[in-house]
């Protein structure tokens, strides 16, 4: 299984992102797929995670309403959709995924792709 992430870069505050992540080996539509984050000095944080087959979607309180988690089954990527974006959600992004097919940040991802970096200039 491999995981390759793609599409950060460098945005203002209040600008828009959106995070590609190519998956080999799994299917995305009964797999739990999620992104997660890791800014300077911190903890990784999860962020969004999918399960497409059973329209299950999961935010963080920090993110809900912003971001957006999709999955185009047919391409075996998922798409993180970031708007109206702030100076905290700089990070490193990282895509996950596991084979159980249930989002929950209590899960051990069993697969990680390897970073991409978002920086959010205010």
């Amino acid at each position: 299984v491999q995981l390759q992430a793609s599409g950060g870069g460098l945005v203002q505050a209040g600008g828009s992102l959106r995070l590609s992540c190519v998956v080999s080996g799994l299917t995305t539509g009964n797999s739990a797929i999620a992104w997660f984050r890791q800014a300077p000095g911190g903890e990784r944080e999860g962020v969004a995670c999918v399960v497409s087959d059973n329209d299950d979607t999961v935010y963080s309180d920090s993110v809900k309403g912003r971001f957006t988690i999709a999955s185009d089954n047919a391409k075996s990527t998922v798409y993180l959709q970031m708007n109206s974006l702030k100076s905290e959600d700089t990070a490193v992004y990282y895509c996950a995924a596991d084979w159980a097919p249930l989002c929950s940040w209590n899960v051990e991802f069993d697969y990680w792709g390897q970073g991409t970096l978002v920086t959010v200039s205010s």
